[in-house]
This record gives structure tokens, C-alpha cells and sequence, in this order.
């Protein structure tokens, strides 16, 4: 049984980007632009579009300006989980916004990394494919062999059609996580508000088959140090958006 469109999503925008120096030394990674588009809004667009009507945004690094930027948006509630205090990485930050993501469930999502091209069928999809029933998150999940910027070993195996193992020892994986998934809130609902990543639920969901993934049907573009903004600067303009 599919979900329909979730209302809510969580977007991670708090990040130091110290990989991304010296560029964001006076502006947050979030805001850095792709052929003059911020990275944030290269996907809070397909996002909206995909019926999105609220998104909680949590801000650490150069947070004033996250949150001027997000001032200009339209056509969708934003509101802040201040993480000013300390960096809570991917789970803390999940812990700490818990009590604003409501029941039902939500989009998750970094903001070093988009697709092209640029469309709302990724998160579509994601809501289309997920199961409550059968897992409690699923993760949309990128071919290393089509992206650019990606220069990691890839994060992940596919067992049994569509359910998740992490590499681990392996010296490769195919599938990247691209990013962007959605879950049940409740996965955070007795978790400390302090720093952990989001993997250590992961590694709890992943041995009771509750961890999926979707192949994400696109080119991915990770953006992650000066050199692969360049390379997604150029990727864009060759093919538009």
C-alpha cells in the first residue's frame, strides 16, 4: 500500500560545507548556485511542485541567511528548527524537529546533491513506492555510474528486489544514497536530541528488512567540494535547467 503525497518535509540545511571552502566561508552551502539557482532550491522547486506544503528547515551555519532566503519562498510553510546551539548531524537534527514533523510521513532531504532533469517525479515516485506496512523508511538511491561529483564508493547492495545492505567491507557498491527519502516520523520519537547520524537508525532498520531503496531514474549530481559545483555548473548548461 503506497502513501499518498506527504504534506511535510525535512530539509537538512546546517551544515559547515568545510569541503566546499573557501566558497562558503561567507555563504552557506544551501545557498551556493548552480548556473544562478541556489542548491536548496534546486530541489525545495520539484519539491513544491510535488505538493510539498511544508517544510522544516534546520539551520546552524550562517543560519541568518538560510533564513532570509527562505523569507522569498512561496506557495509553502517554512519553518525553522534552530540548531545555532550545535551541530546535531542527520539524526540529532531529526530527533530535535520531531515534535513539528506530525504522524504522517515526511520527505527527508539533504542539499549537496540534485537531479537533471529537474522534475517532480523522484519524489513521486518515492511516496508511490513506499509501504508502511512492509518498512519504515526508503531511501532513493543513485547509480554511480550515472552521476557526477560522486566520488565515494557507493553506500549500498539491493537484496531481494528492493530491501538494503550497507557495503560494509566490500570494495564497491552500486547505489549511492541520492539524498532524499521518506519515513515515519516515529522512527524518532525516543531518540535524544543530541549529535548522532541518521545511519545508526539505518543499521537498526536494515537486519528487519525495514530499510528499502528506490532506483532513482535520472542523472544525480553530487555537489560536494568546489571542483564538482564547477562540473554540475557545466553539466547544467549543456543540458538546460
Amino acid at each position: 500500500m503506497s502513501v499518498p503525497v506527504p504534506h511535510t518535509a525535512m530539509v537538512l540545511a546546517a551544515g559547515l560545507g568545510t569541503r566546499m571552502r573557501p566558497l562558503t566561508d561567507a555563504t552557506p552551502k544551501p545557498l551556493l548556485k548552480v548556473r544562478g539557482k541556489a542548491l536548496i532550491d534546486r530541489l525545495l522547486d520539484p519539491l513544491i511542485e510535488a505538493g510539498v506544503k511544508r517544510i522544516i528547515v534546520n539551520v546552524h551555519y550562517l543560519a541568518d541567511q538560510v533564513e532570509t532566503h527562505l523569507a522569498s519562498r512561496s506557495g509553502v510553510d517554512v519553518i525553522i528548527s534552530d540548531e545555532r546551539g550545535d551541530v546535531l548531524e542527520t539524526g540529532g537534527a531529526l530527533a530535535k524537529a520531531r515534535p513539528l514533523l506530525g504522524s504522517d510521513p515526511v520527505y527527508v532531504m539533504n542539499t549537496d546533491a540534485f537531479w537533471g532533469p529537474e522534475s517532480a517525479d523522484p519524489f513521486l515516485e518515492l511516496a508511490a513506492a513506499f509501504d508502511p506496512d512492509k518498512e519504515d523508511e526508503r531511501l532513493l538511491l543513485a547509480d554511480t555510474e550515472r552521476a557526477l561529483g560522486f566520488d565515494g564508493a557507493g553506500d549500498f547492495f539491493l537484496t531481494d528486489g528492493d530491501r538494503l545492505e550497507r557495503r560494509g567491507q566490500a570494495p564497491s557498491a552500486p547505489w549511492a544514497y541520492a539524498g532524499v527519502r521518506i519515513m515515519k516520523p516515529q522512527l524518532y520519537d525516543h531518540l535524544p536530541v543530541e549529535r548522532f547520524s541518521a545511519l545508526k537508525v539505518w543499521d537498526e532498520l536494515i537486519p528487519r528488512g525495514r530499510l528499502a531503496g528506490l532506483k532513482l531514474d535520472r542523472f544525480w549530481l553530487h555537489v560536494g567540494d568546489p571542483k564538482a559545483l564547477a562540473d554540475a555548473e557545466m553539466w547544467v548548461a549543456c543540458h538546460g535547467g
